[in-house]
């Protein structure tokens, strides 16, 4: 069941009408995080809370379909565990009973052998292969849009980086024996749409064979060693790595393989789109000027010390994680006044691609006080997080500005 923590948090503009005395007050303990990115929290407020069977607290955006963000600290450990990865669900989470080996999985069209194959069929029959992948959902970071976009209000908790383990897609597909028509999948899972239906998609979303080929997309059946739980798709899934995670379809059932881009829910207007040419926040914008998002965008999140931490000693020492969809990161720099100067942190390589990447910096602050620590992060095609959430368009995918936490170091 969920249970409601002690208010809603604003989750926009650190410090946004606040006072020096007020935010000297409202920083806690070290351990609390009032923000993350530039989203920010008042002490008397935080967000609503998660209450689930093997889930940590997460910070609750949505309960029909639940949607559950995972706060800048949860994601410290180097391997996201099962308990602190986020939820993102678009319908109702489906019933499943019996054997989960008996689970059912069609492979059908523009193949020369059409298949369907169990979940056990597919553990014995192709190579199981384990990697520490990202999942990361489309819209994280929408929270930083200004104007507010259409949308769950994700600010960087809608990531987490696992283990999975399962078949390549592209051995399944190879065995179904692609025509040279195929161009795109289509993913279809079991979730009832909110309204109970099972008769129609709640999402069906897909991706250029290219990427379904790719050798770390999968089809997973655990999750950091243990058969995946239902919360996140068991019996099988999709993990497409890198890739906004609404094409990692949980509850997997189908993969049509199309001769043309694929056109299921959730793939058309300005689902999953960006726009092609820039249009001005706030504006109804044009949905035949868009463009599907794809690899998703840099973005660096401070793990440690969680945002509004209290500091006893000048010395900084601090570490999180950054990753670039399919590109790894090449830096991390780390300023703590406000961009002026700007130090590297570093950057530990990915344990595979599409991991995330641990980095860590010390910094001597020069005094007591008051202090913004910002992260920004670089790929390794050169592109840098933005000061600030740009590209606005209407369902706020792609923010992803530097981010920031705020310190107080006692004297």
């Amino acid at each position: 069941m969920l249970r409601s923590g002690t208010g809603k948090a604003s989750r926009r503009n650190v410090l946004k009408g606040v006072g020096m005395a007020a935010v000297s007050a409202s920083l806690a303990p070290a351990g609390a995080a009032l923000a993350q990115g530039t989203a920010s929290a008042a002490a008397s407020k935080g967000p609503k809370l998660l209450e689930m069977d093997g889930k940590a607290k997460l910070a609750v955006l949505g309960d029909k379909p639940l949607v559950a963000e995972t706060q800048a600290e949860l994601l410290d450990d180097a391997i996201t565990p099962t308990d602190k990865l986020f939820i993102r669900n678009n319908g109702q989470v489906p019933e499943v009973s019996g054997d989960p080996k008996a689970w059912k999985i069609k492979i059908d069209g523009e193949v020369n052998t059409p298949l369907e194959i169990t979940a056990g069929e597919l553990m014995t029959r192709f190579p199981s292969v384990t990697y520490q992948l990202m999942l990361e959902c489309g819209g994280n970071g929408r929270s930083f849009f200004s104007p507010e976009a259409r949308g769950n209000q994700w600010t960087n908790g809608g990531a987490g980086c696992p283990m999975w383990t399962g078949v390549r897609l592209a051995d399944v597909l190879k065995a179904a024996g692609l025509k040279s028509s195929a161009t795109y999948t289509g993913h279809y899972g079991a979730d009832p749409t909110l309204a109970g239906e099972t008769d129609k998609p709640t999402i069906s979303r897909g991706v250029p064979i290219a990427k379904a080929m790719e050798e770390h997309t999968l089809i997973a059946f655990k999750l950091n060693g243990k058969d995946m739980p239902l919360i996140h798709g068991a019996p099988v899934r999709l993990v497409v790595p890198g890739w906004p995670a609404s094409s990692s379809t949980k509850w997997l059932t189908r993969i049509w393989v199309r001769d043309k881009e694929h056109d299921g829910p959730g793939m058309g207007g300005f689902s999953y789109r960006v726009p092609k040419t820039p249009i001005v926040p706030g504006s109804k914008g044009n949905d035949k000027d868009m463009a599907i998002l794809e690899s998703m965008p840099v973005r660096s999140v401070i793990t440690f010390p969680a945002d509004g931490t209290k500091l006893t000693s000048r010395k900084l020492d601090l570490r999180g994680h950054a990753w670039a969809g399919d590109f790894d990161i090449k830096t991390v720099d780390i300023s703590t006044d406000y961009g002026v100067t700007w130090k590297p942190a570093k950057v530990d390589a990915p344990v595979n691609k599409f991991a995330w990447q641990r980095f860590t910096a010390s910094i001597d602050l020069p005094t007591g006080g008051y202090y913004e620590v910002w992260a920004k992060a670089t790929d390794s095609k050169g592109v840098t997080q933005p000061f600030v959430a740009a590209n606005w368009n209407p369902q706020g995918y792609g923010a992803n500005p530097l981010n920031r936490i705020r310190v107080l170091v006692e004297s």
